[in-house]
This record gives C-alpha cells, sequence and structure tokens, in this order.
C-alpha cells in the first residue's frame, strides 16, 4: 500500500487536504466513465430507449393501467419511471465486470489514488445517466398525455425518490458485478431484476390481481416507490387502502435505505478485498 494512503495528516487541514484528495480522484474517475459514453454512443442510447418501447408498448399495445381514473398513462408513465431506475444496470455492470477481467481496476489500487474514487467515480456517472433518462422518459410522458398536478415542488420530490431508488439498486449491480466477475455472467444477474420490476404495481393495480398477490405486489420497494410518486404527481394510484399503499411514501425511502444499507458496504468490503 503507498504512503499516499496511509499516511494520516493531522488538523484540520489535513483533513481538508484528504477530502480534496478524494474529490479530485473520484472526480478523474467520473471523467475517465464520461468518456466511455462518447467512444461508446450506441449502448447509451439502447439504454435510453428501451424503456421508452416500454412505455410505449405497454400504452398502445398491451394495455396497462386501463380502468384506472385518469386514463392508463396517468398511472403508467410515473410506473415506468420507478422501472426505469431499477432497469439499465446491466452497462454498469458490464463496466465493471470489464476493468476486473481487464485488470484496470488492479492498475488503479496500485496507484497513489483515493480507495473509494472507483467506485464514487462509477456511482456518479450512472446517477448522471439516470438523470438523463428520467429527462428523457418525462419528455415522452409527456407528448403521450401524461401530466402532473402538484406543482414543481412535488415533482422534485417524486424525482428525488426515483433517484434515490436508483442509488440503491446501483450498490445492488455494483456487488453483484464483483461477485459476477465476468461480462458473460452480467445477463444471469440482470436476470433477476425483471421479477423484481415485473411482480409491481408498474403495469397494473393490486386490486386487479388475486388477493394474495396483490399483497405481496403492495410490499414491493419498487412499487413504494411508484405509488409514492404517482401521489406527488398527483396522478391516480389505485389505492387499496392497505397500510403499505397508505404509508408509500414511508415505504419509498426506507426501502432504498436498508437496499444501501446492507449492499453499500457489501460493495466496499469486495472491493478492498480484490487482489489480495
Amino acid at each position: 500500500m503507498s504512503a499516499a494512503t496511509t499516511t494520516a495528516v493531522p488538523g484540520p487541514a489535513g483533513a481538508a487536504s484528504r477530502l480534496g484528495w478524494a474529490l479530485a480522484d473520484s472526480w478523474t474517475m467520473t471523467r475517465r466513465e464520461l468518456a466511455h459514453w462518447a467512444r461508446q454512443p450506441v449502448a447509451v442510447l439502447v439504454n435510453l430507449v428501451f424503456p421508452v418501447m416500454l412505455l410505449l408498448m405497454f400504452t398502445y399495445l398491451v394495455g396497462g393501467g386501463r380502468g384506472v381514473p385518469g386514463g392508463p398513462t396517468e398511472y403508467l408513465v410515473p410506473g415506468m419511471l420507478a422501472l426505469t431506475m431499477a432497469f439499465g444496470l446491466e452497462a454498469t455492470m458490464l463496466a465493471v465486470t470489464q476493468d476486473l477481467g481487464k485488470g484496470v481496476i488492479d492498475r488503479f489500487r496500485s496507484m497513489p489514488m483515493a480507495p473509494g474514487a472507483v467506485l464514487v467515480g462509477r456511482s456518479a456517472a450512472d446517477m448522471l445517466q439516470s438523470v438523463l433518462s428520467l429527462a428523457v422518459m418525462t419528455g415522452v410522458g409527456y407528448a403521450v398525455g401524461w401530466r402532473w398536478h402538484n406543482g414543481a415542488a412535488a415533482a422534485l420530490g417524486a424525482v428525488g425518490l426515483l433517484l434515490l431508488l436508483r442509488f440503491a439498486m446501483l450498490w445492488v449491480g455494483i456487488h453483484l458485478a464483483m461477485v459476477a466477475g465476468r461480462p458473460e455472467m452480467v445477463a444471469a444477474v440482470q436476470i433477476l431484476v425483471w421479477p423484481v420490476g415485473f411482480l409491481s404495481n408498474v403495469f397494473a393495480t393490486p386490486a386487479s390481481m388475486p388477493g394474495w398477490l396483490g399483497a405481496v405486489v403492495e410490499w414491493n420497494p419498487m412499487s413504494a416507490t411508484a405509488t409514492a410518486v404517482r401521489d406527488l404527481f398527483g396522478n391516480p394510484g389505485g389505492a387499496t387502502g392497505s397500510w403499505a399503499a397508505e404509508h408509500a411514501g414511508l415505504l419509498a425511502v426506507l426501502w432504498p435505505v436498508a437496499v444501501i444499507a446492507v449492499f453499500f458496504p457489501l460493495a466496499v468490503g469486495k472491493f478492498a478485498r480484490l487482489s489480495r
């Protein structure tokens, strides 16, 4: 281990210096990930277009959200925004496994940089892409007739909940990518996201499902975020009167925080054990 990572600098100035060093290294890693966007525009475009295709398909072909007051788009679009935050992790997982396979992360770890800069840079780039995905999906939703009704402050609160869900799913993806270790394993791990996404109230109300299934769906973390976001946007939510539905805003915070509390230390610990 280099002296830069082991020597403590006393006093506030030392702490400030270490913080500035960590932020600078993290920004360098973020710029590295953003540079990949310019070299791989097709992959970025696919990540943006795929959720749009799902929204259009379920709006015009499959008929999700039928029978909900306000029309299907009022119900579907907030749910699709939540689903978008859970999907799209494949690019992050591929990037992590490719760096592992090429030995890039080992080289970074041998350099005098802040230990967490690689993970912070990866997560920052992913969150920036998530903001872009939300902007595209919001624009498409507006084009197909969706509207929010509770003002800018509530809309920003909804966006905050969506990004919190994404941040939680991101650390799940980073940890599973390091466990998988190889790019060819990413597809198998990514399949695990689909049941979580579709066993939710994104496309249909729990009231339209068998009782036992509706109860399971309402406690899905994605359902909590989708319901809370619908409430903040002023869109119909197909409320069932259950505790989970009535406290969706609380669950939309608690579920992601719990996931982060589990998978963030797992990911950091796994990264620290690499190449030992």
